[in-house]
């Protein structure tokens, strides 16, 4: 498994993927798919799932597998990648546009996999805030304790879970809801 973060450091997350956004693959997968299928049953995708910095769309390859629909991606760097692989819209708005105000559209679950914790932290209230205005629940999958949404006003921490990397790291599902 190829870490993506010395990537990260060397290029900045944002020139990593404008230079690899056609050949991204989220090293994780096996996690993220383990997390979201033990914990679906939990997820209310009725209105319809929003795949947020959705990458190469690993979770909502996962997603459709489970059989929840419709989903649309958001990615400004890979949604050309994300489309071809989940054969599903994807939006081309960024962290700084959704900060802006942009709206990405109304759904039942934002799913963020791999991606909130890039966000510079005098920005992740904002940029959660704005989400909830397109869902009652956003699920953050990260391999940090960041971002730690629970520690924000008004955010509520409802369940988390993890799993183990063969590397001994923790990979965490968390879901939140305004509280």
């Amino acid at each position: 498994m190829k870490s993506i973060r010395p990537l990260y450091e060397k290029y900045g997350a944002e020139n990593y993927y404008r230079e690899h956004a056609a050949d991204y693959a989220n090293p994780h997968f096996p996690e993220i798919s383990q997390l979201l299928k033990r914990n679906f049953t939990r997820f209310d995708c009725s209105g319809g799932v929003l795949d947020f910095a959705c990458g190469g769309g690993e979770v909502t390859q996962v997603l459709q597998q489970l059989g929840a629909g419709p989903i649309t991606g958001c990615d400004p760097f890979t949604f050309e990648l994300y489309e071809r692989q989940t054969g599903c819209t994807c939006l081309h708005y960024s962290f700084k546009e959704v900060l802006k105000g942009m709206s990405v559209g109304h759904y039942s679950l934002i799913i963020s996999s791999f991606a909130m914790h890039l966000c510079p932290a005098k920005d992740l209230f904002s940029l959660t805030w704005n989400l909830f205005q397109s869902a009652p629940t956003l699920v953050v999958i990260t391999p940090h304790k960041r971002p730690e949404l629970e520690k924000l006003p008004g955010i509520e921490l409802v369940w988390e879970d993890a799993v183990t990397t063969e590397k001994g790291k923790k990979v965490k599902l968390k879901t939140y809801r305004r509280s």
